[in-house]
């Protein structure tokens, strides 16, 4: 077999693979998204239109029906209280998580790996197994229905954590050993060296961080339950209890709420896929 016609045999082999791969992810991605655009299209059918038999595409397009559902309930402060509280939820795991996993990856101390071992540990632990103990020290804080119970007891991630420790460890040594010749300290060498090459996976923990935050559902139920501390996920099932059989009103105030995750995962899409192969969390 000669050089050409091995080129024209791995051709072949890669426009097979890819065809294949095609016809098993086009169908699994159509899959994926008729929930989503059936939810959609519910949302902007006619009031009493949504039963049998089921069609998809609605013939007139009801867009007062978002108007409506924005009436309905304070949803603007549903979503600045989220985006508040996804915000400092971030900048927290980002100061936090940071600092640890700069330690866990550069830092020579007695039991780092142990210690490293432990907060993996945690990762272990069901949220349901803390959320007793959690919520008795709210209790005493005499922190209920304030952003500090809906931010503090995030601030800190072991997977966090555990993402950023693994980039920074890909970091070139010689990069922090020039830093240390030039007189930086390490909190100098953290934030202007190993967290700029590390981005991409920044962003890959903020955006887990942010769908945490913004889909979470029980501790916000549990630790705000008053009407202008609500989040979005807290407000929507409220939502719903008041409106259970107007499907156009429901699914609207889902669209809404859905919305913004959607556009951060398309905008920060390519970081995302970076900093997960940084971290070693591909498949």
């Amino acid at each position: 077999m000669n050089f050409k016609n091995l080129i024209n045999l791995l051709g072949k082999r890669k426009y097979r693979t890819t065809l294949l791969l095609s016809i098993i992810l086009i169908p699994a991605a159509f899959c994926i998204l008729v929930p989503y655009l059936w939810m959609l299209t519910t949302s902007l059918k006619a009031r009493g239109t949504t039963g049998l038999p089921p069609y998809l595409f609605p013939n007139v397009f009801i867009w007062q029906n978002y108007l409506k559902a924005w009436q309905a309930a304070p949803f603007v402060r549903y979503y600045s209280n989220t985006a508040i509280v996804a915000a400092a939820t971030i900048l927290a795991r980002i100061l936090f998580a940071s600092l640890a996993a700069y330690a866990f990856a550069f830092l020579q101390f007695p039991g780092r790996n142990l210690l490293f071992l432990l907060f993996l540990g945690t990762m272990m632990i069901p949220f349901q197994a803390t959320i007793i103990p959690s919520y008795l020290i709210i209790r005493d804080l005499h922190w209920f229905n304030t952003f500090q119970a809906l931010i503090v007891p995030r601030a800190v991630d072991a997977f966090s954590i555990f993402i950023l420790r693994q980039a920074f460890i890909s970091t070139p040594r010689d990069y922090l050993d020039a830093a240390q010749l030039d007189g930086c300290s390490h909190w100098q060498s953290l934030w202007k060296i190993v967290i700029p090459v590390n981005s991409p996976s920044l962003v890959t923990m903020s955006l887990f961080t942010f769908l945490f935050a913004w889909n979470d559902f029980l501790w916000p139920l549990l630790v705000a339950n008053n009407e202008q501390m609500r989040t979005i996920q807290v407000g929507l099932q409220t939502f719903a209890g008041r409106y259970q059989t107007e499907w156009t009103y429901m699914m609207a105030g889902t669209v809404t709420a859905t919305l913004l995750p959607v556009i951060f995962f398309l905008v920060a899409q390519r970081s995302f896929i970076s900093g997960m192969t940084r971290s070693g969390l591909k498949g």
